[in-house]
Formats: C-alpha cells, sequence, structure tokens
C-alpha cells in the first residue's frame, strides 16, 4: 500500500450558537440558512478525499491501518484517538464540563468510554472575544448547584481574553464555554460527551430546550484548585519557519508553525501526525509525489512516511499534532524533540 499525506473531507454540524458564513476558512459556506457551529476535521464520518483508502470514511478505515499508517505506540482499538474540530461562534455555548477517562469508562460505555481533554487555538477572534474555563477561587459544589438554579452559572468562571493565535488549555473536569466572535481549532480526545448545565434558555423552532446534564456535571467537575489556562509556547526556528511547541499531554502533543519557504519535516515509526493548514497554499512533498494543500485542511501523515517537505505558494499558518502514546513519559520525549529542561514546565499539562 502507497504510503502518502492523505486529506480527510470535513463534515458540518448545525449548532444553535453558529455562524450564517464560514467565510474565509470554508469559502463555499456562505449566505447560509442555518447556522453552522462546528467542522469535524476527524471525525468518523469524515471521508478521505484521495491516496489508497480515498472514498472511506476514517472510522472504517482506521481499524485496518497498520503500524505504517498508525504508529507502533498507537493504540488501533476504538476510534481514531484525536478529534480534530474548527468551531464558529456566533453567540455563547452552553457553561458545560467534559468527563475524564475514569469517569467516562465506568458510566459512558455505550458512547465509547472516553473522556475529553482539549485545547482551543484561536484562528481569529474579534476584539473583546473570551472564553470561560475554570471556575473561580471560592466556588464550591454548593455555590455552584445555587448558580444553575439562579441561571448565573457563567458568573462562577473565570473570564479569560483569547487573542488571535492564543491557544488555551481545557482538562477534562473543567467547567467552561466559549464566548461569540471567535473561530477556534479545537483539538481534543475523540470523545463528544459534553455535560450542559445552562444553555441560556434557548429553543429550537419547535420550542424545545437542549437537554441539561446538572447531577453528572456535578459528579465530574473540578472544584478547588483549578489547571486550564492559556498555554506558554516553547519557540524553536528554522531558516524558513517559525515553530512553537504549544503543549503536550498524553492525549496529543500540539506545535504551530509559520512558513515563509520551504521546510523539511520527519515523521517519527512511533506515531502519525496530522497537519492542520489554517491558512496559506502550496505542496505536500513526499516520496510518494506532490499533493496540493490550501486553507482549512487536515492530513493525515502515516507514521512510516519518513521524511517530507512542505513548499509554499503562498505564506502559511498550521497547527501539527500528534498522540505521544499514553505511556509515554513526557519530559524524556520533550528531550527528544529538543526541547530544553528548563522549557518543560511550560508545556507539559
Amino acid at each position: 500500500m502507497t504510503l502518502c499525506p492523505a486529506r480527510l473531507e470535513p463534515v458540518f454540524s448545525p449548532r444553535p450558537w453558529g455562524a450564517l458564513s464560514l467565510a474565509p476558512c470554508f469559502a463555499e459556506k456562505s449566505n447560509l440558512t442555518e447556522p453552522i457551529g462546528e467542522a469535524w476535521m476527524t471525525g468518523n464520518e469524515c471521508v478521505f478525499a484521495g491516496g489508497p483508502f480515498g472514498g472511506r470514511m476514517l472510522g472504517e478505515a482506521w481499524p485496518e491501518m497498520g503500524t505504517e499508517w498508525a504508529g507502533t505506540s498507537v493504540k488501533r482499538a476504538g476510534i481514531f484517538p484525536i478529534l480534530v474540530k474548527f468551531i464558529f461562534s456566533e453567540e455563547k455555548l452552553s457553561v458545560q464540563v467534559h468527563p475524564d477517562d475514569e469517569y467516562a469508562s465506568k458510566h459512558e460505555a455505550a458512547a465509547g468510554g472516553v473522556g475529553k481533554t482539549e485545547m482551543w487555538y484561536a484562528i481569529k477572534a474579534r476584539p473583546g472575544a473570551e472564553v470561560l474555563a475554570g471556575l473561580k477561587p471560592g466556588v464550591t459544589a454548593e455555590k455552584f448547584r445555587q448558580a444553575i438554579a439562579d441561571g448565573t452559572a457563567e458568573d462562577c468562571l473565570e473570564h479569560v481574553r483569547l487573542n488571535e493565535g492564543e491557544a488555551i488549555f481545557i482538562p477534562a473536569r473543567t467547567a467552561h464555554t466559549i464566548g461569540p466572535g471567535l473561530v477556534l481549532c479545537e483539538i481534543q480526545q475523540h470523545s463528544d460527551l459534553t455535560y450542559r448545565v445552562f444553555d441560556y434558555n434557548r429553543r429550537d423552532a419547535q420550542g424545545r430546550t437542549r437537554e441539561l446534564h446538572i447531577d453528572k456535571a456535578m459528579d465530574v467537575m473540578r472544584f478547588g484548585k483549578q489547571t486550564s489556562g492559556k498555554t506558554e509556547s516553547v519557540v524553536l526556528e528554522t531558516n524558513a519557519a517559525t515553530g512553537t511547541f504549544l503543549v503536550i499531554c498524553r492525549y496529543f502533543a500540539t506545535e504551530k508553525w509559520k512558513l515563509s519557504g520551504d521546510i523539511s519535516l520527519t515523521t517519527s515509526p512511533e506515531r502519525f501526525e496530522l497537519l492542520i493548514t489554517l491558512e496559506g497554499s502550496g505542496e505536500i512533498r513526499s516520496k510518494s509525489g506532490p499533493l496540493k494543500y490550501g486553507r482549512a485542511q487536515t492530513w493525515l501523515v502515516p507514521a512510516a512516511l519518513g521524511e517530507y517537505s512542505l513548499k509554499t505558494e503562498t505564506p502559511t499558518t498550521l497547527l501539527r499534532t500528534y498522540p505521544p502514546g499514553e505511556s509515554v513519559d513526557l519530559e524524556k520525549f520533550l528531550a527528544g524533540r529538543g526541547v530544553k529542561e528548563e522549557n518543560w514546565p511550560r508545556l507539559i499539562r
């Protein structure tokens, strides 16, 4: 089977808080009649645009991919491990929380049994745009439950201004919501388990409200010391590119690259990579031949591909993300990537 980078087609999901235009990320999605909130870039139903799995859905193909695609340290049992989304928020999302693996495996086996730790990278941000992440000091379970009843749950959360180019880490069990005026790239465990506690009393066309999950949310929510927050990147520079290592956790590691010229990269046989192009155009070149890339695309790069390069036609910004492996020593991993020891605490979450 030919090894080559393979692009996945997005799947778009309507949301009441979404946008009626997804331009410039998806120029064809303009003047919509129904707001779209999410573009799933590596969902189970995302179809490969070409390559040896062309025309097949990721969820169908993933179990058949050998170690030359997945990597020797990545578990192939279950679903594809990293879910990438683009989020378009024109209104506030619900105040919500996600379970961790332990809770999900015990109580949500039918829904996959996987928790949800995530990060958001701000592709676009209107002036003053913010997310709410983590509880304010002194907020107890009793105070939060009362705030839910009073309709003031968001007053219990920390407000975090998010500017274009910034990223924030949201571990499982963190109360959060996203404010209006943001286009985010979300990188997360492949799970859609969400426990809503407040949805601003929104109703659909039939007058129905969305389901709340207050008891489950209270079971998993982290009170006391919070662990969410903006990432502190570490800069890595080459002649034609500036790379910043944004964050690493047991589920994903993410780098940001700004390219003004060509750059060579090399895969590890232990893990696949995902390239998420945020802007720009050019070619991905490997031993299998050149492939054109453009804005708002996600490419699966097989673990055994080895050296490949990006030849830019226009200035390019992309995210490079991959699973370090759940049993990997993250400090040793960063040392192997050439990150100095004094910078490890800035990256490991």
